[in-house]
Formats: structure tokens, sequence, C-alpha cells
């Protein structure tokens, strides 16, 4: 597929995982491994084959992409696939229709000039293996290595190999050239410090990690303001006016904060609208399924056992369903709060307690070490029982499925991470101690995620390179001198996945990297008032992430699997919590500050405070719905396609009705005409 003159390349987007075979079959048309690869084949795809120390690889490729203009330029075999599919994109005309081969013109492209994204591409691919089916109408026989499967009628070849322990792993490939281009542009460009790609990486990586690292730019580029803020209010000794630049301060970063996620809402859904998606927000879970099929609906038993068709019709059937899937979620989070409060709060407060005992600063920073790896595992150990009380409830989608789990393991986090400073703010009213855990807490957290980040998937990438070579050894490779991996898919296959830490069945390595910067968020604006040059280490330990988190997707791991998912989704709600938190807290650090004493005397200071408390809490919901939410040429853009849309649907369904109208006309003329 050299065109062009030996312009355009061929790029591998997928690998099949194989085990090194030790013999081949004699005969090939029985051998699974030249079966699978025939029937890739059959399918459109280009397969090449790359042998490994310990494993063999299939690269599937269905795109050629030109060196010069750099634009994925989509064979049949993907648009066949997307038709299969009934992959609905957005058109000239303003709608959203389910893609065709035949008028693949009408369809918008993406900023990359690619007809299909790269979470599109990557359901194709998965449409493309799996849909490999026995259409033979009869067994047929496969061997590998002696070994003898039976490949049924209908059955899928990839999925029955997969069970078989023949297909070890699909995992996607990097594209070199782009991967090179983001490393050039992004990973490495340490001059532009907030600036990044956004298309380019929304183009590779797929919506979620572009809007992730959109809005992780977003927030750093609004963070240097109260950095440089917090850093003179921290520095500068103001005398008696302390007592007036605190106040101050506090107001002027909530006020920054509300503003921060109302103009992210406006940046999300513009970027939304730049890369052609369309992301309304659906109805409750109780009605969004009204137009699903009703077999594929997760309904009770006891809801579904002797209601028939049209009992379904009627609103009780619905209303009972939304209503158990909301007790089955209520009761969830009660066992989780409950929990929380009867294991993780004593042991939170016995560290706190034990914590304020101790005299020296490097037995405190010993033990705040030990606290922080100790509490990994209890959080681990949470987050596996969340999710099996995950499995139980009623959810329509994944996603779905991955907020429940946000939520009930962001409570786990809030708890271990804010409650012993609680404790030292509301009993001992120590702002020097306070200051000294703010500053522990972001420090060791600093480093303690940047080793998870970088140095973790580099020590695994290493290990297993070790154990491949090892094995090489063993079964007779040279006993001296170093086994180098030449293959460039095997050295990928050996990378560690981006997964989460919590439930990777629902997540992937987002959630520890959201996690980690709601964590910060809460822990800068919940006691800004003790520690204003918290936002300046935050702004520059933001700068460093940006950095470090492209280094690892690009460098030290696999490329992730696209993920549909085009907002932050309930974290946004979570920052949305820690705003109102950080106005209750930092009233009570002001409440702390003025009363001395303990004697919580309803002064002019103190009355003044609850004003305030009230005041801001109140500018912070009106300044969402002040701010809207979107901007004017996204809500034009979406008027506009709407009309387009009724006017379409308009003129067919006149067209439809006036060649009914007629053809029920001319046979009572027809018949007057006789008469």
């Amino acid at each position: 597929m050299n065109a062009n003159n030996g312009e355009e390349r061929i790029v591998h987007e997928v690998a099949l995982v194989l085990p090194k075979r030790t013999r081949k079959e004699e005969e090939e048309e029985e051998d699974c491994v030249e079966v699978l690869v025939t029937e890739l084949k059959k399918r459109g795809m280009v397969v090449d084959r790359d042998v490994g120390l310990a494993d063999e690889f299939l690269k599937v490729a269905c795109l050629v992409v030109p060196r010069i203009r750099q634009v994925a330029a989509p064979l049949e075999t993907l648009e066949s696939a997307a038709a299969e599919l009934h992959i609905r994109k957005p058109t000239r005309l303003g709608m959203d229709l389910p893609f065709e081969v035949q008028g693949s013109e009408a369809f918008i492209q993406q900023p990359d000039g690619s007809l299909f994204s790269w979470f599109e591409r990557f359901r194709c691919y998965q449409h493309l293996l799996y849909g490999i089916v026995n259409c033979y109408g009869h067994d047929v026989t496969l061997k590998l290595d002696g070994r003898e499967l039976c490949w049924a009628p209908e059955e899928s070849l990839v999925r029955k190999l997969e069970s078989e322990g023949v297909i070890k792993q699909m995992f996607p490939l990097h594209d070199e050239l782009k991967r090179k281009e983001l490393l050039r542009t992004w990973a490495l460009n340490w001059w532009n410090f907030t600036n990044q790609p956004i298309d380019k990486i929304y183009s590779y990586f797929g919506a979620k990690i572009g809007v992730y690292f959109s809005f992780l730019g977003m927030y750093t580029q609004w963070l240097l303001f109260p950095a440089l803020l917090g850093f003179i209010v921290q520095m500068v000794n103001f005398g008696s006016l302390q007592y007036l630049v605190l106040p101050s301060f506090f107001v002027i970063t909530t006020l920054w904060a509300a503003l921060f996620l109302q103009f992210w809402k406006r940046k999300n859904a513009a970027l939304l609208a730049r890369w052609q998606i369309n992301c309304l927000v659906g109805p409750s879970q109780g009605y969004r399924f009204l137009g699903m099929e009703w077999s594929s609906l997760p309904f009770p038993k006891e809801l579904t056992k002797n209601l028939g068709n049209e009992k379904f019709k009627e609103k009780e059937p619905y209303q009972r369903y939304e209503w158990f899937a909301y007790r089955k979620r209520f009761s969830n989070d009660v066992f989780v709060i409950i929990s929380i409060i009867c294991f993780q709060l004593p042991f939170e407060l016995a560290y706190a307690h034990t914590y304020e005992m101790i005299t020296s600063n490097i037995i405190k920073f010993v033990l705040t070490a030990v606290y922080l790896l100790i509490i990994q595992y209890l959080t681990r150990l949470g987050g596996k029982v969340a999710v099996k009380l995950i499995n139980r409830e009623i959810n329509e989608s994944v996603e779905y499925r991955a907020n429940s789990l946000i939520y009930k393991v962001f409570g786990l986090y809030f708890m271990q991470t804010y409650i012993g400073i609680f404790y030292h703010v509301l009993l001992h009213r120590n702002f020097t101690t306070l200051r000294q855990v703010l500053l522990l807490r972001l420090i060791i957290s600093q480093v303690f995620w940047t080793f998870m980040d970088g140095s973790l998937s580099y020590l695994k990438y290493s290990y297993r390179k070790f154990r491949a070579r090892k094995k090489k050894r063993s079964e007779g490779g040279p006993s001296t001198g170093k086994i180098q991996i030449a293959s460039r898919v095997e050295k990928e296959y050996l990378k560690p996945t981006y997964s989460a830490s919590i439930g990777v069945e629902l997540e992937d390595g987002l959630f520890d990297d959201s996690l980690k910067l709601a964590l910060q968020f809460g822990m800068i604006m919940m006691f800004a008032c003790a520690f204003p040059l918290a936002f300046s280490l935050a702004a520059v330990s933001n700068i460093m992430d940006i950095r470090t988190t492209a280094l690892k997707l690009l460098v030290t791991l696999q490329r992730p699997s696209p993920r549909a998912a085009a907002t932050i989704g309930a974290w946004l709600n979570i920052w949305q919590f820690l705003v109102v938190m950080s106005i209750c807290t930092n009233s009570a650090l002001l409440v702390c500050l003025y009363d001395k004493e303990g004697k919580w005397k309803m002064e002019p200071g103190l009355a003044a405070i609850l004003i305030l408390e009230h005041v801001l809490l109140l500018l912070k919901f009106g300044l969402s719905r002040l701010v809207p939410e979107e901007p004017a040429w996204v809500r034009a853009n979406r008027v506009k396609n709407v009309t387009q849309a009724q006017d379409v649907y308009s003129k067919q369904l006149l067209r439809s009705s006036s060649s009914e109208f007629a053809s029920m006309v001319k046979p009572e003329q027809e018949q007057q005409k006789e008469d």
C-alpha cells in the first residue's frame, strides 16, 4: 500500500499477542494462527507478523496515512465496519446520522482531517476482529502445538482463541510519527508551561484524555493568580492589617474557584463543539431507557414477572423500577458512610492525636510517611468493596458505574485526607501545627504521586523485560551477552497499561490523576486562610505534572484504549462540593483566628464572618446562573443545526405525505372516470 511514489505508509493501530509456537503445523489450513491471519485479510485488514523473544504478534492496520499531509485516509474496511455499527456522526446538514458508506462525503471530518476519531476507529477494530465467525456451517478443527480446538458454527474466532489462551491480549499500538511529534510539541516542550496541543492530544488519545489535559491546563493557568497572591500574603508581614488580609484572601479565592468552574463549563462546551461531539445531558435513569429495547434493560425479575406488553406502557412499572434502582444505590451509599464512620474515622483520629503528641519533626515526618503507606492499602481494600457494591447496583452504562465508584472512593479519600486536619483546627486551634501538616501533606503527596506516575511504571517495564530475557535464555538462547528486544511491538506489550489503582474494570488511569488533582484542590481551598502559600506549591506541582503525565503516556505506558466520556463527569460535582466545603472551613478558621480564647461569643467580628459565609454561598450559586455554561457561538450553532434538521425532516415528511396522498387520490379519480 505504497501509493504516491512511496509517500504513504501503513499504520498498525492494534496488535494481537500470541504464544510463540514450538512447531508449525503441517497443514496450514488447520493452523489456528494461519486461519486467523487468513480471516483477518478476508475482512480487508492489513496484517503483519512480528516474532519477539517470548511471544508472537499480529499487527493489524486499516489505515493509510500520507507522510506529508499527516491526514488519515480511511479505507472501505473501516467505513463498512462503521456502517455495520450504525455509528452516529455529525453531517454537514447539522444532524447526527448513522454512518453510510455511500454518503461518507456528507459527514464532517475530525480536526486532524480524518473521517473517524480514535474512539470510533478502535470500536471498528473491535467489531472487525470479534466479528470473525465460522460461516462454513460445520465445526472446524484448529491446531496449535499439537492441541486441537473445535471452532463451532457462528462462533467468534477471536473469542474462541482468547478463551483457549491462544490470544493473550489485544492492545492499541502507538503511531511512532505522531508519538514523536507529541513528545516534541507537548511532553518535552517545557517553555510553553500550560499551553498544550489539545487537538492533537484528542486525535491521538481520544476525548476523555483530551478533556482532562485541557482541564488541567486551564486550572493551572487560573491558579497562577491566587498563587502569586498567596505568596504575597504568606511572605509579607501586614501587621495589624493581617486580620483584614486573610478574610480578603478568602473571599478572592472563593470567587476565583466559582468563576473557574463556571468558565470551565464554557470551555468544555467549546471543545465538544470544535471536536463535533454531541454531548447532550440525558434524562434520569428512570426515563432514559424509554427508547431502548426492553430485552436489554436490567429490570428486576420481581418487577417484570407477569407483565405483558400493554402493562409496560403504564407508569407503575416505570416508577417501581426507578425507585428500586435508587433504593439499591442509596443502601450502598449508606453502607459506605457507616463503614467510614465506624472504621476509618477512629484510625484517622488516632493518627492525628499521635501526631499532636510527638515533639520531634523527624518522627512526625516518618509517622506521616508510614501513615500514607498504610492508608493506601486500606483505601485499595475499600475500593474493592465499593466495586462489589456497584456490581449490585442498576446502572445503565459503564460511565454511570464509574461515576458511582468515583463518589464512593472519594468519600474514603476525603476522610483520610482531611479529618486529621480538621482535628488540629477545631480541637487544638494550633495554626503553626496546621501549617506544618499541610506542608507535609503537599510535599509527601507530590513525591508519592510522582514516584507512582513515573518510577513505578518504569520499574514494571524493566522487570518484564528482565523476565522475557531470562525466559529466552532458559529456552536455549545465548548464555553470555545481553539479549536485546528488537521488536517495537514487543516493547510496547511489555509496558504497563494505563489502569486505575482501584476499580480497573470501570476506570482507567485518569481516575488516579483526577483524584490527585481533586485532593490537591480541596487541600488548598479548604485551608486557604491557614496556608496561602499552598496555592504557589500547587501551581508549581501542576506545571510539572502536565509534562510528567505526558511522558508517562507517551513513553512508559501502552497507548490507552479510548473512552467515550467527553467531560470530567462526576469530578466536576466533587469540585463544586469542595468549593462549598471551603467556604465553611475557612469561615471556621477565621472564627478560630478571631476567637483565640474559645469563648464563641457572637461579637461583631464573629457575626461578620457568619454573614460573610452566607453571602459567599449565595454568590457561589448565583455565579452559576449569571455566567452561561455555553459560549454564544456554540448555542447559535446548535440552534442552526436544529433548524436545519427540522427543515430537512419537514421537507421529507411533506414529500412522503404528498406521494401517499397522490396514490390514494389517483384510484378515486380513475373510478370516477369509469362511472
